[in-house]
């Protein structure tokens, strides 16, 4: 069955717009957990305008599934991971400022610094995903990296899907089977929701995970938390 890890970042949106603590994340994590999601992700971004610095340390001996740390690896995210040591790190491309992940990697264009990144990450024990387009020629430069998986960036999918759903698998599909042949697992993320996920998934039988967090806290708000997470568990079924 493929993962459902859960992005936790809007938690901490929302309890930094008040200050306080409110919503509790660590609660968030573990509760999370216990309703049946199998990781946690979450993405501290330079500026702490949700996930802080300190979040990823009081969330480490809380998250008993998979612990995944995304983030652009400069030398403050890299002394996350070394002190973490989560299970797995995502390397997206934003720089400081920007608003959300809006593109995957070029990995031909930064291949020797990915290398040495992913070199050093995986000497601590951590598998490394890379954020990639759906492009095999971006998946093949994540492989030839040394990465472990790619992530499949899925907003133009979720953007397409209402046009035509065949359409805009389609080169998700190709991505997807050129990594598997290449060796590497599968994650997927961004915009992804209870209307676009299990067709996502019945196309890709072999993904191996998704990372999922605005779409699935907007639901919460409606269906609650627990049962939320049924919802998208009972997507990848």
């Amino acid at each position: 069955m493929t993962k459902l890890s859960v992005n936790i970042n809007k938690f901490a949106t929302l309890r930094n717009s008040r200050g306080g603590n409110n919503p509790d994340v660590v609660k968030a994590a573990i509760d999370a957990q216990r309703y049946g999601a199998q990781g946690i992700t979450v993405h501290p971004r330079p500026d702490e305008r949700h996930i802080r610095y300190q979040d990823v340390f009081d969330l480490n001996p809380v998250v008993t599934t998979e612990f995944n740390i995304e983030g652009y690896p400069d030398e403050r995210y890299m002394e996350i991971i070394e002190n973490i040591r989560p299970a797995q790190a995502t390397l997206v491309p934003d720089k400081p400022g920007v608003l959300t992940s809006n593109a995957g990697w070029n990995t031909n264009e930064h291949q020797t610094f990915l290398k040495e990144i992913i070199k050093r990450i995986q000497g601590w024990g951590v598998r490394v995903s890379i954020f990639v387009d759906p492009s095999g020629d971006m998946v093949k430069g994540a492989a030839d990296a040394g990465a472990d998986r790619v992530e499949l960036y899925t907003e133009p999918y979720a953007s397409g899907y209402a046009i035509n759903k065949h359409e805009a698998i389609k080169p998700y599909l190709l991505a997807a089977e050129y990594g598997h042949d290449l060796g590497l697992g599968l994650n997927a993320g961004h915009d992804l929701s209870l209307q676009n996920l299990k067709f996502f998934k019945e196309q890709i039988p072999y993904l191996d995970e998704v990372s999922i967090g605005h779409a699935l806290v907007c639901d919460a708000l409606y269906y609650g938390f627990e049962n939320t997470i049924q919802l998208y568990l009972n997507q990848l079924r």
